[in-house]
């Protein structure tokens, strides 16, 4: 299993970013993905989760109508659209997958909000 994130960066608040991840050694559609994120000295926490199929999204509170968790199963691919970010938003941002009781993570993206 090989999950890797890309499309992190440095954006003002209120802007916008797209991260993307790239899934591969297990059959992408049939699993449930998540995105977490983990600020500096925070706990990692879980951002959005979105079902095998992409008929069911979920969101952290803190998040909700901000951004957007999709999938493309033709891909391997799962996104999280995120926007109007906040400095708070600042941090690493993992692809998660729970394959064969496993989770398995990519190596993180950093997204900083910072004007």
């Amino acid at each position: 299993v090989q999950l890797v994130e890309s499309g992190g960066g440095l954006v003002q608040p209120g802007g916008s970013l797209r991260l993307s991840c790239a899934a591969s050694g297990f059959t992408f559609s049939t699993y449930d993905m998540n995105w977490y994120r983990q600020a500096p000295g925070k706990e990692r926490e879980l951002v959005a989760t979105i079902s095998s199929a992409g008929g069911s999204t979920n969101y952290a509170d803190s998040m909700k109508g901000r951004f957007t968790i999709s999938r493309d199963n033709t891909k391997n691919m799962v996104y999280l659209q995120m926007n109007s970010l906040k400095p708070e938003d600042t941090a690493v941002y993992y692809c998660n997958a729970l394959v064969w009781g496993y989770d398995y993570w990519g190596q993180g993206t950093q997204v900083t909000v910072s004007s």
